[in-house]
């Protein structure tokens, strides 16, 4: 299980380097926030934060199924622990989804 959070932290910070300074810059300006499926959500929608979320989205979901494949566990477990580090890694100003589906700024 170590393993596996290592790895998934791992594959999460790429997923956030990939796209860092327009993802980076999208969560400054509270545009985007981290979301509890271990997805990244539209705060405020335009046509760039779209693209740069699907963007996002799909590495992280290729990541997510590749790591729940090496380990013979769901693809939504892989989500869900990818989530609890996304969201504990938010930093102040940013925003995260709740349990109740409601952006919090951090």
């Amino acid at each position: 299980m170590k393993t596996q959070i290592l790895t998934l932290f791992t594959v999460l910070l790429f997923c956030l380097n990939a796209y860092a300074i327009s993802l980076q810059e999208a969560k400054m300006q509270g545009k985007v926030g981290e979301q509890q499926n271990g997805y990244l959500g539209i705060v405020k929608a335009s046509p760039e934060v779209n693209t740069l979320t699907k963007r996002v989205n799909d590495a992280r979901r290729n990541s997510y199924q590749k790591i729940a494949k090496q380990n013979g566990i769901p693809l939504s477990e892989v989500a869900n622990l990818a989530a609890k580090k996304a969201i504990a890694a938010t930093k102040t100003g940013q925003f995260y989804q709740n349990k109740n589906g409601q952006w919090i700024r951090k």
